[in-house]
């Protein structure tokens, strides 16, 4: 990642605590205005989305440090934890939603301005969609984690509040109060679900998770085709740690190949490989023709 691209990764991430701080203040407006509880339960999880923002900052900070002693592999991995916590801050506010909607569905009352309290809320749910798209293309483009997390979460706020604006309507309607406590129930499981996925996903980094089959696909044929010289590649292992990928593999070679032939194969194979997978560490373990295993990539 070159210095500009992670000088503008680091501003989105403080650019997202700002807009969350906007949005979380907008929300409390609606339900100070109206005192509906399911706008209450919506500013409640902005409250996670400024808790989330700060995360990320950090996570992204962190995960831009270069390798050192103490981490070798680097502070990629730095993403996935931030991700996780944003998961748990998700299932954290989907409880306190809950608690709410629970004391509202036996004391059911009618919200004040419903319409000024709709119009506040659209605002600030208009600017969660800009910037959701901004974080998740961003964080798709870098390979970031938690800036992609953060925007999902912000998609899964607005799903939220069309449901709450759309209730309110109703409510407005037909004069059923008891509609508003159960469309916090409503959003409280929509936010719990959402924080699951986060944390099933972010889990599958930790735990080191291969690349994609298409690129494992790909990974392959860059070996198989530029391993000119080698007779086989077996034990290719990938994994994925943030925005970096690693590849490691065991290259077979004749066993009167000089170490400067084998070294000269291995960098041809390491360039072709940087052509096709961005942000990649690679380890070739050269091996002389009897530890050959006959189950790998034939390149002779």
């Amino acid at each position: 990642m070159s210095i500009n691209t992670e000088r503008r990764t680091l501003v989105i991430a403080g650019a997202s605590l700002g807009v969350g701080l906007l949005v979380l203040g907008l929300k409390f407006l609606a339900w100070w205005t109206t005192g509906s509880i399911a706008l209450y339960s919506d500013a409640l999880e902005s409250i996670v989305n400024v808790v989330t923002a700060v995360v990320a900052l950090i996570a992204v900070r962190l995960a831009q440090k270069p390798a050192d002693a103490a981490l070798p592999y680097g502070y990629h991995k730095a993403e996935y934890f931030s991700a996780v916590v944003v998961g748990v801050m998700i299932i954290v506010a989907a409880i306190m939603i809950a608690r709410e909607a629970w004391s509202g569905f036996w004391a059911p009352e009618l919200p004040d301005a419903p319409l000024q309290g709709i119009m506040i809320s659209a605002v600030a749910t208009v600017i969660n969609v800009v910037w959701a798209g901004v974080l998740i293309r961003h964080g798709r483009k870098v390979r970031s984690p938690a800036l992609e997390a953060d925007g999902k979460h912000l998609l899964t706020d607005v799903i939220s509040t069309i449901g709450v604006l759309i209730g309110l309507a109703l409510v407005l309607l037909t004069g059923w109060a008891v509609l508003d406590p159960i469309l916090a129930a409503l959003v409280a499981v929509n936010i719990l679900w959402s924080g699951w996925a986060v944390i099933c996903e972010s889990v599958g980094g930790l735990m080191d998770v291969a690349v994609p089959p298409l690129t494992q696909k790909s990974i392959r044929e860059v070996i198989a085709g530029n391993a000119e010289g080698a007779i086989e590649a077996h034990d290719i292992r990938t994994r994925q740690a943030g925005k970096m990928t690693f590849i490691d593999f065991h290259l077979v070679v004749p066993g009167a190949m000089s170490v400067d032939a084998a070294h000269t194969i291995c960098d041809r194979v390491e360039a072709k490989l940087r052509e096709v997978v961005k942000d990649v560490q690679i380890t070739i373990h050269v091996e002389p023709e009897d530890k050959a295993k006959h189950a790998g990539i034939v390149v002779l």
